[in-house]
């Protein structure tokens, strides 16, 4: 018997998924997933929003900044995001700072963005609803040195002084995340310098994971080599006596990886299709599970058939749903359908956080309309949840 039954859980409990939203912020959601629903719409005012903001057109920010940067940003700077922490906070999610300015790839740049990666830990040391911090590589180092190590090209003394500055960037980070308790992640890239990116975060893992997994990487299993990646890791994290944390998503980056390995004559490294990557993901949810002992996992998903076969893998396992080594996580701004059910039903969740100045977050939200728009059904499902709370609300 498990050591504690979970309450079941519904992810169509359309009262629990959108408490925290009054009725007008529910027609304002219905009004904004209506339009993503439309893709040359999404198309054109993707460029139109571009071009206004280049122009400088009065009330374009004000516009942007009251829909969609609304829906899934927290604020221009962490300050702003104070609000959205403290109400998610109330329904027990957990934020995740998401610094999402692209930077501009020099020495300045990388160390702006890590004294921002820095602030968002010591915010998450002082608060309780902060359970990580994150990162990209790429925003405290250069994409094309890391692409360089990969390859195995010798590195010219600047490239390599400069690399050096990025493992130091790299190491200030995890250095004070493990002072502080805060677990931080590295997010995954593209896989022509992903390799690097996981030898970067092993080796924090060594220095940091000795008592808990305070350094998380991040595998993203639409690649059909990444539960290998897991096993290898898991076994080096016994040999080397130190705790994996592994963040499990599905992926980011389908399109341009396949166009990069056609131009390089290389093997496309994603699964052959969406049910090949539904099934190793879930592969690597039961892995994890399986060796929860060593590993602590993020299950960085949307997808509701993963969250509800990693919530009855907790209970074959015994595992509580309040496990500190499993957590699950969704992007502020959609699938609130999981992220308050699961919190509801005592499970450890959090939502990533995006932020940063409008200009500057643009391509993110570009790519959030983009994916949202492609993602087969996903505002489609968005949009009749809502729909069908509102329906609710006026029966009731």
């Amino acid at each position: 018997m498990p050591v504690t039954q979970a309450p079941p859980i519904s992810f169509d409990d359309t009262a629990v998924a959108f408490a925290s939203k009054s009725d007008g912020e529910l027609r304002k959601m219905y009004a904004l997933f209506a339009a993503m629903n439309n893709n040359s719409l999404v198309k054109t005012g993707g460029g139109l929003m571009k071009a206004a903001l280049k122009w400088h057109l009065p009330g374009t920010k004000f516009l942007i900044k009251k829909s969609i940067f609304e829906q899934f940003c927290g604020g221009e700077s962490i300050q702003e995001c104070l609000p959205v922490i403290q109400e998610l906070g109330r329904y027990h999610i957990g934020t995740i700072l998401d610094y999402s300015v692209e930077g501009e790839g020099n020495d300045k740049s990388f160390d702006a963005t890590t004294t921002e990666l820095l602030a968002t830990i010591d915010l998450a040391h002082r608060s309780q609803n902060i359970p990580f911090s994150v990162f990209k590589v790429t925003g405290v180092g250069d994409a094309a040195i890391l692409e360089k190590v990969q390859r195995g090209t010798a590195l010219s003394p600047a490239e390599q002084a400069s690399f050096e500055r990025t493992k130091k960037r790299i190491n200030a980070i995890c250095a004070r995340a493990h002072q502080y308790g805060v677990r931080v992640f590295v997010d995954a890239e593209e896989s022509w310098f992903q390799e690097t990116i996981d030898q970067l975060a092993y080796e924090m893992m060594q220095r940091y994971n000795r008592e808990s997994a305070i350094v998380w990487n991040t595998y993203q299993l639409y690649r059909h080599d990444r539960l290998d990646a897991i096993k290898k890791a898991y076994d080096d994290a016994v040999r080397g006596g130190y705790y994996l944390g592994g963040k499990l998503v599905r992926g980011a980056y389908m399109e341009k990886e396949g166009r990069v390995a056609s131009q390089q004559g290389r093997t496309n490294p994603i699964n052959p299709t969406k049910q090949a990557t539904d099934d190793l993901y879930n592969e690597a949810l039961r892995y994890c599970i399986e060796h929860v002992d060593r590993i602590s996992i993020c299950a960085g998903t949307h997808n509701e058939a993963s969250s509800l076969l990693l919530t009855e893998l907790m209970q074959e396992h015994n595992l509580r749903p309040n496990d500190s080594r499993v957590w699950f996580a969704q992007l502020y701004g959609m699938s609130d359908n999981l992220s308050y059910n699961l919190a509801h039903a005592g499970y450890n969740t959090a939502k990533y956080v995006p932020y940063g100045p409008v200009e500057a977050v643009m391509p993110y939200l570009l790519r959030r309309a983009d994916e949202n728009t492609a993602i087969a059904g996903q505002t489609s499902r968005e949009f009749l949840l809502i729909q069908k709370e509102m329906n609710r609300r006026k029966a009731s």
